[in-house]
């Protein structure tokens, strides 16, 4: 195919100019290389494609139809040179990130922000998915980017480290009020008695928080079969706010909650360890542009060391 387009080529040149030593001059070869070409081609297809005079050369009838269709082909070309020359020029490029709809709410957004504030032609695609989905997802390479929790031991993926957080507990002031009533006095001040009384709002079970959250509450022993299991954490935070039990929440999302006392923050049986969370890809991907810039704009925000 590569010799064939050569060819066609010289095709293309030699009829748009209507002299072979023009085109000669324009293809830096010699005119008998020319005319070998243009005989081979003729022989190809088993036709005639130019008249030869003294003056020069014109196309024959099945030579007018081919070069319709060649000037089709190199247009598409030049089309292409062109509107790759301009991805180059203006850096335009695609990316698609995907994150949960918590993260891209509290964390990812204001990033995104200066990212796309300092490369306004990358075209960004967004999914809003659990953790676990996006970790599903750049295993198979059907993301670039995941904003996640600190995948535990995959090999597949690279992590890097944005900042910690921390899950606590909290409800609201009036809830508490009404769980002490109903509670034996002997325990009503007890941690354990509490967190086994009340209500206990989760992220449900495919989350990779809530599993991280189980590990929790089975080292600390806590029983407890009242649970309402949602999918957001925003949904957790709404629910807590109308007094239907104590929820299970990262503590930078519900700052204001907690300065204007609408949520109170509960001591638990035992301090949740932080954990990171951070941007994620897939260590054997073939990074496309718009990867790569979005990759090393993270490099100038992120702390160093990432796994």
């Amino acid at each position: 195919m590569e010799h064939n387009l050569n060819l066609y080529h010289i095709f293309y040149t030699v009829a748009k100019c209507g002299n072979i030593s023009t085109a000669a001059h324009q293809l830096y070869i010699s005119q008998p290389a020319i005319s070998k070409s243009i005989s081979r081609l003729e022989q190809n297809l088993d036709t005639n494609l130019f008249i030869r005079s003294s003056r020069g050369v014109s196309l024959t009838m099945e030579g007018e139809l081919l070069y319709k269709q060649v000037d089709c082909a190199f247009s598409a070309i030049r089309r292409g040179e062109e509107e790759l020359q301009k991805v180059n020029e203006l850096g335009i490029g695609r990316l698609s990130i995907s994150v949960s709809t918590t993260l891209c709410r509290y964390v990812l957004l204001p990033y995104l922000q200066s990212f796309i504030h300092q490369n306004p032609h990358i075209k960004i695609s967004i999914s809003c998915q659990s953790s676990y989905q996006t970790i599903r997802a750049l295993e198979n390479g059907t993301v670039d980017i995941g904003l996640i929790g600190e995948p535990w031991k995959n090999g597949k993926i690279r992590f890097y480290p944005l900042r910690e957080i921390q899950d606590i507990f909290v409800t609201t002031e009036s809830y508490m009020e009404n769980l002490k009533k109903r509670m034996n006095p002997n325990h009503s001040g007890n941690h354990e008695s509490v967190f086994s009384q009340a209500t206990l709002i989760l992220l449900d079970k495919d989350n990779l928080t809530r599993q991280y959250i189980d590990k929790y509450v089975n080292q600390t022993m806590i029983e407890n079969d009242r649970l309402i299991e949602v999918t957001t954490m925003d949904l957790l935070i709404e629910f807590a706010k109308i007094d239907l039990g104590i929820a299970c929440v990262i503590s930078d999302f519900v700052k204001e909650e907690l300065a204007n006392r609408t949520l109170i923050r509960l001591k638990s049986p035992m301090a949740i360890p932080k954990r990171k969370i951070g941007f994620a890809c897939h260590k054997e991907a073939s990074s496309n542009q718009a990867v790569s810039k979005f990759m090393n704009f993270m490099q100038n925000i992120l702390p160093k060391g990432a796994s």
